[in-house]
């Protein structure tokens, strides 16, 4: 609206200027040489803007014809450049959809247009990796380092392709250059602190993890866990050989991360040693409370050398009072009982345990209560059976791996602090023919795990012989009908001892509660566990996404 007032307002002063001169005429006379000319106002200044509108028309095309080189390259320029934009999406979208053939063919394009632009040799490099041709990658981006904007994305690459060859020293290099060209790659970070992990290089991973934080590639309290994880492996390195230091380094590692259970059981193992037992309470008790460990109950109960069992009981039995843990606590003071001989009290502290369907851990406790309270074999076998095929218990895992001991880092990635101790993650149950369910098997690298549950399973396979079924009960078990079975299954007082309800008669027969299945075998022999299969390996993932 108020452009249109002013092209109103122009145009009004311009007819109010045109009818002023209009009304004024006079004239204008020019004299040069011999001539004169004499001519009015009005057709003077209609003359000079029709010579000013043909001035600026020649030159206008005066500038066309010399600059018409220049539109012409700069036309196809504009052109070739749209081509080789097209054939660079198209590539884009083909080699994420894994189409390879396409892919080399619109690199090829791109890269014929466009040169050498960042996004073209990118393309080329996908393309070449998605056919196998590795020297054509490494051609590449060898050729990315020779320019700046380019060089950090041929080092990722480079990187990659030498992890895959299994080359450390080299992608440790590469790694390297790349942080010290940009210092907030997390990827270089990253895999400069899992090559130094792995390598035990724990001062330069130190060194990394304060100049990540620094960078902000780490949250203070991430980092703090690190740092932590690092003075612990430090601190396990040198405990037999330099006690001293590595209890600095321990406590060190307690102060920044007091729920990392390993750093509190080293530091509360040294400080023991040097009789500070005080300060080894402390250190014991905080992390406790945080994270539970059995270590840690163990390591309480025998602070000072020289306790009684039964003076391990009670010192294990106020840690569990002061911080309370639902699964840890009753079995540690299970274990303390049942090293004094209170079968009384191991029972007690296992009971809330055993409903539903009770660990492996808890199992083997009650087959030794059994054992020590009863020596009652039937029982004892019973217990064994079950924890063939308990749910597992919480061990240290990473990536899969399970081990019997704390590591510091995965010997899977390499990657700094994934431990954890929990259970680890089971299959799907899957039901066989007779309706009972069982998980499948996880797979998972064991650190001497593997091999016990192998040979476990080698002896069973022997034991059997064959595939049909032995005799429910040998005349060993037979007056312990109710041996074989289940907590739940007592509902079947009525058994004679002949095992039929275990072996089956092949009728479906109703239960009030869920029974837990024992194959039809003598209870001494349970089988294989099919949890205890070979697992398998997992691999590291590349940090460069193809």
């Amino acid at each position: 609206m108020l452009r249109l007032v002013a092209i109103f307002v122009v145009i009004a002063l311009l007819a109010a200027a045109a009818t002023w001169f209009a009304d004024r005429p006079g004239e204008i006379t020019l004299t040069w040489l011999d001539y004169e000319i004499r001519t009015s106002l009005m057709f003077a200044g209609a003359m000079l803007i029709a010579a000013l509108a043909l001035l600026a028309i020649a030159w206008s095309v005066l500038r066309a014809i010399i600059g018409a080189p220049g539109t012409i390259t700069a036309f196809f320029r504009d052109r070739r450049r749209e081509r080789g934009l097209d054939a660079l999406t198209k590539g884009v979208v083909a080699a994420g959809a894994g189409d390879a053939v396409a892919a080399k063919r619109y690199a090829s394009l791109a890269g014929r247009f466009l040169g050498d632009a960042p996004l073209a040799r990118l393309l080329q490099a996908q393309a070449a990796q998605l056919s196998g041709d590795e020297v054509t990658v490494k051609r590449v981006f060898d050729t990315m380092l020779q320019a700046p904007e380019t060089e950090v994305l041929g080092l990722r690459g480079l990187f990659v392709q030498a992890r895959q060859d299994g080359d450390q020293t080299r992608a440790r290099a590469l790694a390297e250059r790349a942080l010290a060209l940009n210092p907030h790659l997390s990827w270089a970070a990253l895999a400069v602190l899992a090559m130094q992990s792995a390598d035990g290089d724990w001062e330069s991973a130190e060194r990394t993890i304060e100049e990540c934080k620094r960078h902000k590639l780490f949250e203070p309290r991430e980092a703090a866990r690190k740092v932590a994880v690092v003075l612990t492996a430090r601190a396990m390195a040198i405990e037999d050989t330099q006690p001293q230091v590595a209890l600095g380094f321990a406590e060190r590692a307690h102060k920044l991360a007091p729920e990392l259970a390993p750093a509190a059981i080293v530091a509360g193992r040294l400080l023991a040693a040097m009789d500070q037992t005080r300060k080894a309470n402390r250190v014991l008790e905080k992390t406790w409370a945080l994270s539970p460990h059995p270590e840690l109950a163990e390591l309480y109960g025998g602070v000072l050398s020289g306790r009684s069992p039964r003076e391990r009981l009670k010192r294990v039995k106020a840690l569990v009072r002061k911080s309370p843990a639902e699964y840890e606590g009753p079995i540690a003071i299970a274990h303390a009982a049942l090293a004094a001989f209170e079968w009384d009290e191991a029972h007690e502290a296992l009971e809330p345990l055993l409903d539903d369907f009770p660990s492996a851990r808890v199992c083997g406790l009650m087959a030794e209560l059994e054992q020590g309270a009863n020596a009652d074999e039937g029982r004892v076998r019973e217990w064994l059976a079950r924890a063939m095929h308990a749910p597992r218990d919480p061990v240290w895992t990473a990536d899969g791996f399970v081990s019997d001991t704390w590591k510091p880092f995965s010997p899977v990635t390499g990657e700094l602090d994934v431990f954890v101790w929990r259970v680890p993650v089971e299959g799907i149950a899957l039901p066989d023919k007779s309706g009972v369910q069982h998980a499948s098997a996880v797979p998972a690298i064991a650190d001497g795990s593997a091999e016990q549950s192998g040979s476990r399973e080698e002896s069973a396979k022997e034991s059997t012989g064959d595939t049909a079924p032995p005799p429910a009960h040998d005349a060993e078990a037979g007056h312990e009908g109710d041996s074989v079975r289940s907590e739940p299954a007592k509902a079947d007082d009525t058994d004679d001892g002949s095992g039929d309800d275990v072996a089956g008669s092949g009728e479906d027969t109703p239960a009030a509660k869920p029974r837990i299945f024992v194959p039809p075998r003598a209870p001494d022999d349970p089988g294989p566990d099919p949890r205890d299969e070979e697992p398998g390996g997992n691999w590291f993932q590349g940090l460069f996404a193809r």
